[in-house]
């Protein structure tokens, strides 16, 4: 190291998703004491890399993957969740949440933990569930960005979770088909719920057609949205 080389401590920011890339570029900016830096795989959360950037603190905005005992456990890791916790543990929050009517919830960041969803609360910030998933977890990025702010420069010590726990489970694909329902709303908040980057589209089936479709509008009598239609597999 070349004497008088400013060394920064290193904040890492973990998530694969495009939607972040502007706030990995603005933590850059307003976190310009600290090296900001972003891992967007698993083959990169490896321990060995963390003790050598040895970070004191790694963020993780939007990370499907299991975040390894003996990283959680050695660094402070702060996972991001799309419920009032206790509240709403475990998959698919952002559906779930639609599928049971709710217009807002919180999203909380929350210390990594052995338990799903379980570890104790830093802060918790409204968020409305209006529009499309994409537009929904856009905005979940913009207060994520204010959160790490607020988490880096005050350093809040996390509390512990109060109440009953509500789970979740975790919806799959089969969970999109629009065929049982009944209500135009729910049409409705089937497609947009799932209407983002790398998630699988609400559909119906016919013998011959997989019907996928997005980009909803809801009017009074009629739900319009564009359709992509695929002819089924032989």
């Amino acid at each position: 190291m070349t004497q008088g080389t400013e060394v920064k401590p290193v904040i890492i920011i973990a998530t694969p998703h495009h939607r972040n890339d502007i706030l990995e570029k603005n933590l850059r900016e307003r976190l310009s004491e600290y090296r900001v830096v972003r891992l967007r795989s698993p083959e990169e959360l490896i321990l060995e890399n963390l003790e050598i950037l040895h970070p004191q603190l790694i963020f993780f905005p939007h990370w499907s993957w299991l975040i390894p005992e003996e990283i959680h456990t050695s660094f402070e890791c702060v996972v991001f969740h799309m419920t009032d916790l206790p509240y709403g543990r475990g998959g698919s929050p952002l559906q779930n949440l639609i599928v049971r009517g709710q217009t807002e919830t919180k999203l909380s960041a929350l210390r990594c933990v052995n338990r799903l969803d379980a570890g104790p609360v830093y802060v918790k910030r409204p968020l409305p569930l209006a529009g499309t998933a994409e537009k929904i977890l856009h905005h979940a990025s913009e207060l994520m960005e204010e959160m790490i702010f607020e988490i880096v420069r005050n350093r809040p010590v996390p509390v512990e979770q109060q109440g009953e726990p509500v789970i979740f489970k975790r919806r799959c694909p089969e969970d999109s088909n629009l065929a049982d329902l009944s209500e135009l709303g729910q049409v409705y908040d089937y497609i947009r719920m799932l209407d983002a980057d790398d998630y699988p589209k609400a559909f119906l089936d016919t013998e011959h057609f997989h019907f996928e479709f997005s980009d909803a509008t809801f009017g009074k009598t009629f739900v319009e949205a564009k359709v992509c239609i695929r002819r089924k597999s032989p």
